[in-house]
């Protein structure tokens, strides 16, 4: 017997999850955008693994840039979470009017990131809807380690489950 959309949906949203911005980049263009599929695969070689829509714009850049960034965002700072829902407004030293700069790949670093990661793409795993992309940690920083990094708990976001219609 199938299960239920809806359940499906808040069984899934249940699940604790992280939220930040991933940033990616390809030649001139780049995007950051709003996640909470992330987490780490392996310790030998570090991997990250982040799963991105494969309709997104990130998902272009980081299939032709070859890396991404995962910036953690305080847990009491939530509101860029919903700017980043769609692809960004890029005017060269900030995205969506935050600052950024390159990472050693790169790929945009947020500022008022309390910590990033940095990683170049070692496999990319097609799984339906979505892209795992896997990343090994090639350079980071923790600018606040006083800070909480947010999760998707302290949003009222929901992602995952089922396609909604």
């Amino acid at each position: 017997m199938p299960i239920d959309d809806e359940l499906t949906n808040r069984v899934s949203w249940k699940i604790p999850n992280a939220l930040a911005l991933v940033g990616s980049r390809a030649g001139d263009e780049r995007n950051a955008m709003t996640t909470s599929w992330i987490t780490q695969l392996s310790m030998e070689p570090v991997l990250i693994g982040i799963g991105v829509d494969n309709t997104a714009v990130t998902h272009r850049l980081i299939s032709e840039g070859g890396s991404f960034t995962v910036n953690l965002w305080d847990s009491d700072d939530t509101r860029v979470f919903v700017k980043f829902s769609k692809p960004a407004d890029d005017d060269g030293d900030t995205l969506n009017g935050r600052p950024v700069r390159s990472a050693t790949t790169g790929a945009p670093v947020f500022d008022e990131a309390i910590a990033w990661l940095d990683c170049e793409v070692r496999q990319a795993i097609d799984l339906g809807t979505h892209t795992l992309f896997v990343g090994e940690l090639v350079d980071a920083a923790i600018n606040d380690d006083d800070k909480r990094a947010a999760a998707m708990s302290d949003t009222r976001m929901k992602y995952g489950g089922v396609k909604r219609h």
